[in-house]
């Protein structure tokens, strides 16, 4: 397993949620930060959680904008793995009252988003580096109603990883697919319902609780430091996918 210590990891979706658990379990291992996000404010507040030590940068960038997803590259310069865990809160309609125009703007931010990271991070990515990307469980176990354009989303990235891994070798691409993560895009989809929605789910669950950034943190470290692990989805959800 190869070490952190002194690598430089850009976490885009840093400033919050999964990528803040990432970014604080990747500099307890010694890396140097780069976190990406669109909210200045939500950057230094994270700079703020993560610590003083120099070793922690933030960057702004709109993930549907290639000029901003190019231009995090150009000021970061050369760097040793790229994690991806940023998101918006997905489309969850029945198909047919889906809001096209709300679809477009979520696939642009995962997806397309995704595939812009891949094209401009791979220009500065030190041989021997990795790409991370996230997906989820809504792959496994879509909700219905309104859960088939997230799937279709979630699931498109195993495949993404696999044809990268073979395109970018021997730069490795990976993906993480977590289960419910307590997270503040779950406060903005269900506000004060979220306790009760983690309850029953908890009580379902064979880890018998909701993670947090925390608990999947270690899946993303594993993924970055093991150096023969390319092309897979690890799945990192509590046993969800099992219910």
């Amino acid at each position: 397993m190869a070490s952190l210590k002194g690598k430089r990891i850009i976490v885009v979706g840093g400033s919050s949620g999964i990528g803040l658990g990432v970014a604080a379990a990747a500099l307890e291992r010694g890396a140097e930060l780069v976190i990406v996000g669109r909210s200045g404010e939500k950057l230094k507040a994270a700079e703020r959680t993560l610590g003083p030590g120099g070793r922690v940068r933030s960057l702004s960038a709109d993930m549907t904008k290639e000029a901003d997803i190019a231009r995090i590259f150009d000021e970061t310069g050369a760097f040793d793995h790229l994690v991806s865990t940023a998101g918006t809160p997905p489309p969850n309609d029945p198909i047919g009252q889906t809001d096209m125009d709300f679809v477009r703007r979520f696939v642009d931010n995962k997806l397309i988003g995704a595939v812009m990271l891949a094209k401009h991070g791979g220009r500065m990515l030190k041989a021997g580096g990795s790409m991370t990307f996230t997906s989820g469980i809504n792959k496994d176990r879509p909700p219905v109603p309104g859960g088939s354009i997230v799937s279709a989303i979630a699931g498109s990235f195993g495949y993404f990883a696999r044809a990268l891994a073979l395109e970018l070798a021997p730069t490795r691409v990976n993906i993480v697919s977590p289960g419910w993560v307590d997270t503040p895009m779950w406060d903005e989809l269900v506000g004060e319902a979220k306790s009760g929605f983690f309850a029953g789910m908890a009580a379902r669950l064979p880890a018998r609780k909701v993670a947090t950034p925390a608990d999947v943190a270690p899946a993303y470290l594993y993924l970055m430091e093991s150096e023969f692990t390319t092309g897979e989805t690890i799945r990192i959800d509590g046993g969800q996918n099992l219910i």
